[in-house]
């Protein structure tokens, strides 16, 4: 990999993390009666979605809708076999519960994304049509679910109230 290859690489993930965090800031101003510092905070996540977007296409990151599910698919299954089994033993040791939950929360919600991939890309290869349905989150903890929220969160006991329909 190169230098610029790298660097874009690191541009993305950064720009990637000031959009969240706008948005996040963008809530709180909302929240705390301020709708100008929302806009101003809204405004530049904005921006940095563009940015993201063109480091992420400088970097040849979108390909074909398959290429992207195998894509998805990896890196679900590295966050949940890899990357969150050595937070939350970390978590575990420094004692810091509110980060254990949140670790153990996405953990197992990118098993579920991890399997939506899996059969969607199934599905896609063997050319089965697909089934028009509303996807629903879990705005506690980021469970996924097809069709129909359930009455309580499997995950983390959240009421069916708390998921957001995504079409």
């Amino acid at each position: 990999m190169t230098d610029t290859e790298q660097n874009l690489q690191e541009a993305f993930a950064g720009e990637s993390q000031a959009n969240r965090r706008y948005l996040f800031f963008t809530e709180k101003a909302d929240k705390e009666g301020f709708p100008q510092i929302a806009k101003l905070f809204r405004a530049a996540a904005e921006a940095e979605t563009v940015h993201a977007r063109n480091h992420f296409n400088a970097m040849d990151g979108v390909g074909s809708t398959k290429d992207n599910l195998n894509a998805g698919v990896i890196g679900e299954h590295r966050e949940f076999t890899g990357m969150y089994p050595r937070f939350i033993e970390q978590a575990i040791i420094d004692e810091y519960k509110r980060g254990q939950t949140t670790f153990e929360w996405a953990n197992e919600v990118e098993q579920i994304h991890y399997n939506h991939f899996q059969e969607t890309l199934k599905a896609l290869n063997s050319g089965q049509q697909m089934k028009d349905e509303p996807y629903f989150v879990c705005q506690v903890c980021g469970n996924t679910v097809a069709g129909e929220p359930p009455e309580k969160c499997p995950v983390c006991g959240a009421p069916a109230s708390r998921f957001k329909k995504v079409d």
